[in-house]
């Protein structure tokens, strides 16, 4: 639906922040822990994952290092920066106050509605 994929769009770098701050990840497993956590409701396709990735590293939120195996390919590994641990604390109060707000916006109206 158009309508979730407007409210996932804002909300992206608070899942990267939640999901990088229990450990460091690629890019690849964190999408891939963000649909796991979301019972596959939320699916973040590259194009959308990678800009907010660099987005998140340019305002100092994350680090990136390049990890090298003799197995894979190298791939870039995202740390929670001090600032990064801030900006998710920030963002997750917002998100409380706004999800108690919608709460209660929307039982008042269950409420008005017969059963």
């Amino acid at each position: 639906m158009p309508e979730d994929r407007d409210l996932l769009r804002g909300n992206i770098p608070t899942l990267i922040l939640a999901v990088v701050s229990e450990a460091p990840l690629h890019g690849l497993a964190i999408a891939r822990e963000i649909n796991q956590r979301s019972n596959n409701a939320l699916q973040l396709k590259q194009g959308t994952l990678y800009p907010a990735l660099h987005a998140l590293e340019r305002d100092g939120w994350i680090t990136g290092a390049w990890e090298l195996s003799d197995s894979e390919r190298p791939r870039k590994i995202y740390t929670l920066t001090e600032a990064g641990k801030l900006e998710l604390e920030r963002r997750m109060e917002a998100w409380g106050k706004f999800a108690a707000a919608m709460d209660s916006v929307t039982r008042s109206r269950r409420r008005e509605q017969p059963a």
